[in-house]
């Protein structure tokens, strides 16, 4: 077993890896502190030491693993995963927050309960990834690869990518340039002065810009840092996930997909390891990304960790086991000793927000170049229940539509279902109606018809419980005989036209037996 050592490619991967998760970080706390009023003590004392706990675990073991195979070998890189965490942050622990302040409970109460539905979530993700981890081929049996990473891709593009970019453009003279920067050092692949890590660089950029024009006076939307606040806090198991257990159900149709989200794509990064040169036993890297999650969870954390993609990348800038020791520690102990926070406060999210928008991009570039060209419409169809979700949340405040709006726009509507409803109907449980919509498509392309037929049947039985096309306005699951008349008249068309769809498909698999003859 070869020594842990920090190498000059292991600072650079430390910085880059360091900085991303740094992202994800600060644009949770953006988004419950800016759109929800989120109370900042209970993100950056409570939330925040679990969630790095498990970034601190989980390089520490793969660090572990690459130090068993060798100097040469480099580590996989393991932190806070975008996607998931960004789309919790809005489509669950936000709107979680302000439900429970409207069903009566005070603004310490609803946090609490917040933070409790967040650790449970993450100890539900962690048991899902457990199980699936012993089963992860026969994952990518089930559902192609264009369900899964297509839904991926429409959560990068319509969450992690789409409201970063309004952020960006909120204060554009210091998000453009950075983004900028960001696209010339990893996508053109240009050349940065005195060879500063391209992350570095677009932040330290983006910080002379905006705290420079800001003192000035020209720069709309400055806010000069606060007092720092020395936090400690240690991340301790605590039972409060068994209390979030309670308000759980209604978000089990995002958690679910998440937790298998994250299977399929430390499948995907393992071997992309191995074809690098770093040959990963795919059940240890999973399993480590779990149980992360899991301790995560159990310790008050709200954000699952994962193998990040890109480890190739890190190889070829010379980092090998060093960097992930560095980066888990500086996480780690940023969450028990607060610097993390205090850093995000310094920080602005427009300078971090590029970085977010650029693993968009990866993210969907991802989808097609692991899809078969054959499969391209069906990772585009995935697309649009995310878009469904996003409109959602931007026509609400934020993204909850009061119940009886439904019964008034039904009785309003004059050409079909009412157009509000559809897209809030649609974008519930929309990473399942992707899955659901794209192996729809992938069984078309491939002539299966009878297997589309049947997908289309329990898309219908999705939609009859709420999993998908849910007509609760918040996306909670329900049971079809207890839906109200209204609601009925909501759900009935959705149901109905899954079944149709299947039989007209069953039909045309009979006929073109017969042709066969």
């Amino acid at each position: 077993m070869a020594a842990i050592r920090v190498t000059p490619g292991d600072i650079n991967g430390f910085i880059g890896l360091a900085v991303d998760n740094l992202s994800v970080l600060a644009f949770l706390a953006g988004a419950l502190i800016g759109i929800f009023h989120f109370p900042p003590e209970i993100i950056f004392g409570k939330m925040f030491p679990g969630t790095a706990l498990g970034a601190l675990l989980g390089n520490l073991i793969y660090t572990r693993m690459a130090a068993r195979k060798g100097s040469d070998a480099c580590a996989m890189p393991l932190g806070i995963d975008a996607p998931t965490t960004i789309g919790l942050g809005l489509l669950m622990l936000g709107p979680a927050f302000v439900a429970f302040k409207q069903n009566g409970m005070d603004e310490t109460a609803a946090a609490g309960a917040t933070w409790h539905l967040g650790m449970a979530a993450m100890v539900v993700m962690g048991v899902l990834k457990t199980v699936l981890s012993f089963a992860g081929a026969a994952v990518l049996r089930v559902v192609p690869r264009a369900g899964l990473l297509g839904s991926i891709a429409g959560i990068a593009l319509v969450l992690m990518g789409f409201f970063p970019l309004i952020e960006i453009l909120r204060v554009p003279v210091v998000g453009l340039v950075c983004l900028g920067i960001v696209l010339y050092a990893f996508v053109a692949h240009g050349a940065i002065p005195l060879r500063i890590p391209g992350v570095l660089f677009s932040v330290l950029i983006g910080l002379v810009l905006y705290y420079g024009l800001g003192s000035l006076g020209l720069l709309a939307g400055f806010h000069a840092p606060g007092a720092l606040t020395w936090r400690f806090n240690l991340p301790l198991p605590t039972l409060g996930f068994v209390d979030g257990f309670r308000y759980l159900a209604p978000y089990l149709a995002l958690i679910l997909p998440f937790g298998l989200l994250m299977v399929v794509g430390g499948i995907n990064v393992t071997e992309s390891a191995r074809a690098a040169g770093d040959d990963y036993n795919v059940r240890d890297i999973l399993l480590t990304e779990a149980i992360a999650t899991l301790v995560a969870g159990i310790c008050g954390g709200v954000a699952q960790t994962t193998p990040y993609i890109g480890q190739p990348a890190y190889r070829a800038m010379g980092a090998r086991n060093g960097y992930t020791l560095l980066s888990g520690l500086f996480i780690g102990l940023g969450g028990v000793f607060g610097y993390l926070s205090n850093i995000i406060e310094l920080i602005p999210l427009v300078v971090l927000a590029p970085i977010l928008i650029y693993v968009a991009i990866q993210i969907t570039m991802q989808a097609f170049e692991a899809t078969p060209k054959a499969h391209f419409a069906a990772v585009v169809v995935a697309f649009f229940p995310a878009v469904a979700r996003m409109l959602a949340i931007k026509l609400g405040d934020p993204g909850i539509v009061a119940p009886q709006h439904f019964a008034e726009l039904y009785a309003n509507a004059d050409q079909g279902l009412p157009e509000l409803a559809v897209i809030v109907m649609l974008g519930n449980g929309f990473i399942i109606t992707s899955m659901v919509w794209a192996s729809l498509v992938v069984a078309l392309v491939e002539s299966r018809l009878r297997a589309a037929s049947a997908i289309a049947l329990i898309g219908a039985i999705l939609t009859s419980f709420g999993v998908i096309h849910s007509a609760d306005p918040s996306g909670a699951l329900y049971l079809p005989w207890s839906l109200s008349a209204p609601t009925q008249q909501l759900v009935f068309p959705f149901a109905a036209a899954y079944v149709v769809l299947a039989a007209a498909l069953a039909l045309l698999s009979l006929q073109r037996t017969r042709a066969a003859r």
